[in-house]
């Protein structure tokens, strides 16, 4: 992994991106910590040529978005003309609900709407991945949720989120080989317990993800990007996403 891959995933921040100035002042920040890409999601409304702008003008690149699950199951040509408006080529379908849970009809109905979503993007030459919770590690006969997306919908990448992962019970190393190939981005989010049994989010380095075997798998599944997110800080988000890159500049780029 070379730190020109290695990025933000803007919810983290989303806090100090609502106006276009917030978002400027956002991404010089991330920039001077040494990130140089963004995954652009949970901002305000801004246009996607002031949103381009503001991150080149940044030094940085946009490498992925998440936008509305519901717009890219009903429009995906509004969001195919969002990315090209905004220069890039990746966007993920960001959040299962419930309801799509809630019958054997109901499942078959979205898989059906998340697949010709994805063939859509894919002749416009983008790509449209998934994103994962621990919702999808939900299993019924003998499958998990997740496992069955991709064994069904040909046309959709993934956007594996490890500490989402080990939540669910997965394993991140593994879900990296099962994608060989269909691996374009994915989330690097450190996992703890709490004394209290719980788990909680941290920095990278500060939890028990085994991020060198995870990103060696996940380079040879062909990753492009790698954008750290923080659902939630203990305190200034800026400065979680200091101590995420420091470790993962002195332990994880090459």
């Amino acid at each position: 992994m070379k730190v020109s891959q290695v990025g933000v995933q803007l919810f983290t921040v989303k806090d100090h991106c609502k106006t276009s100035a917030d978002l400027a002042a956002t991404a010089k920040k991330i920039h001077d910590i040494g990130y140089r890409a963004v995954q652009v999601s949970a901002i305000g409304d801004i246009a996607p040529e002031e949103v381009a702008k503001i991150m080149k003008d940044a030094g940085l690149a946009i490498g992925a978005t998440h936008e509305p699950g519901a717009m890219i199951l009903d429009q995906p040509e509004r969001v195919i003309d969002k990315l090209r408006r905004m220069g890039c080529n990746f966007t993920a379908y960001p959040y299962l609900q419930g309801a799509e849970l809630a019958s054997a009809e109901e499942f078959q109905r979205f898989i059906r709407k998340l697949d010709a979503a994805a063939a859509k993007f894919e002749a416009a030459g983008l790509q449209l991945g998934y994103h994962n919770h621990e919702l999808e590690f939900y299993k019924a006969d003998g499958v998990t949720v997740l496992d069955y997306i991709y064994q069904h919908c040909s046309h959709i990448v993934g956007e594996i989120d490890t500490y989402w992962i080990q939540y669910g019970g997965g394993d991140c190393v593994e879900w990296c080989r099962k994608l060989r190939g269909r691996l374009p981005v994915m989330h690097i989010k450190d996992y703890k317990m709490t004394l209290e049994r719980k788990p909680m989010y941290c920095e990278i380095g500060q939890g028990t993800l085994p991020f060198d075997r995870i990103i060696g798998a996940a380079e040879e599944s062909g990753c492009r990007w790698f954008f750290v997110e923080q659902d939630s800080c203990p305190g200034d988000p800026f400065e979680s996403l200091r101590i995420s890159y420091d470790f993962i500049s002195k332990n994880l780029v090459r």
